[in-house]
């Protein structure tokens, strides 16, 4: 035992355990959830981010303050740009978000964030934490919420990704043991755990779907997989009118693009690094990630988010007016769901499903043989002030 490798390992092991021991102690503290209906106005920070996100950004402002011009008018929102989550001053700081930034964030009640760079061990930058994970951690925005819905298709999918423990979590905090062996960590708490599989199974039984599907790999990643699938038996019990099934999560990959039984999945829950990326499959089947959305929620704080990465090279090749902000529009479509305006979410939701899954007027390419972004956008705003917008949604959905 006198091997200083080991004596190494044991400490570095001892501090997390230490770190989340005291985060479990913080989730068992009662809090209440944010009630958006006392709040006027609601204030939205608005985070441009890196690469292609100041350009998606300004055309997602830019339509989302012509389509709430009237709330915008009776002060029940305010848009508030949050600067300082760019590469370059992250990188200053040596801070995945900066103190100040983390401050301005949280005078906040909502935020709508574009792509900023996560920065990888031997690229150009130091190799500090992802901005988003730090946000999800610091804010404790512990549900991933994803939505994928094609009508046409029979497909209407919600995913539930556990967003502050599994892999990530820990994803900065690995281990060189010897110049020969890396090993990385993986925690999941009963806490944890437990508000994601009954945020998705309250999902299922309010909105009627009654079926819920829960992805672990728990065959062989036993004990943390493990753990989340028996809080989820135990919760399950809870909910008798809610179908509940566990899949693997190699499985589950191969069967969302089965077209005899991905129909069947409708709420689907499961921890944080197999959400991240069955989410990333599920958004082909609507058009890519660029045209998908992403919630996080927590009890005092949400996060709406483009899911995809903040595309450096569309800069330096000079295509950035080319890229698409349908990613970052959808996850506004959440963001005023969630706060309360569901009428104009709605408008949105089905201008989106018109423009990119039936006309098809404009197609994005992110090359000069596409549309602009700000064609898209303005194609969308003709498409959501029409008057026939929801009888031209209809049309769709009957074929």
């Amino acid at each position: 035992m006198n091997n200083p490798n080991i004596q190494k390992a044991q400490e570095h092991l001892a501090k997390l355990i230490q770190v989340q021991l005291a985060r479990i102690e913080k989730m068992k503290a009662a809090q209440n959830w944010i009630n958006y209906d006392t709040l006027k106005p609601v204030i939205i920070g608005f985070c441009w981010g890196d690469g292609i996100g100041p350009l998606i950004s300004q055309e997602t402002q830019r339509l989302l303050e012509e389509l709430l011009k009237e709330e915008i008018a009776q002060g029940k929102l305010l848009f508030r740009t949050i600067e300082g989550l760019t590469i370059e001053n992250r990188v200053k700081h040596m801070q995945a978000i900066p103190n100040d930034v983390l401050a301005e964030l949280k005078k906040c009640h909502v935020i709508l964030k574009a792509p900023t760079t996560t920065p990888e061990k031997g690229g150009p930058y130091p190799n500090i934490e992802s901005a988003n994970v730090a946000m999800r951690r610091e804010l404790d925005l512990f549900a991933n919420i994803r939505p994928v819905k094609i009508p046409r298709e029979g497909i209407d999918w919600t995913f539930f990704r556990e967003n502050t423990e599994g892999e990530y979590i820990l994803g900065s905090q690995g281990l060189m043991v010897t110049e020969d062996m890396a090993m990385d960590f993986k925690v999941i708490t009963k806490q944890g755990a437990e508000r994601i599989i009954r945020m998705a199974f309250d999902f299922a039984a309010k909105t009627g779907l009654n079926h819920v599907t829960v992805v672990t790999k728990a065959n062989v990643i036993k004990t943390t997989d493990g753990l989340f699938l028996e809080t989820a038996e135990r919760i399950g019990k809870e909910y008798p009118q809610v179908k509940w099934e566990g899949w693997y999560i190699d499985i589950m990959t191969a069967k969302l693009v089965d077209p005899k039984r991905r129909t069947q999945f409708k709420v689907v829950v499961l921890p944080n690094l197999y959400g991240d990326i069955i989410t990333d499959e599920a958004a082909e089947f609507q058009g890519g990630v660029g045209t998908a959305g992403s919630a996080n929620i927590g009890m005092q704080y949400a996060m709406f988010e483009a899911i995809h990465g903040s595309a450096p090279r569309m800069i330096t090749e000079g295509r950035g007016q080319y890229a698409d902000p349908s990613s970052l529009i959808r996850a506004a479509a959440m963001m005023l769901q969630h706060i309360g305006f569901q009428a104009k979410a709605q408008q949105l939701e089905k201008a989106l499903v018109i423009c990119q899954q039936f006309e098809k007027k404009l197609v994005i390419t992110g090359r000069n043989d596409g549309a602009t972004g700000r064609e898209f956008c303005d194609y969308l705003m003709t498409t959501i002030k029409s008057p026939r917008l929801n009888e031209i949604y209809e049309g769709y959905v009957k074929g």
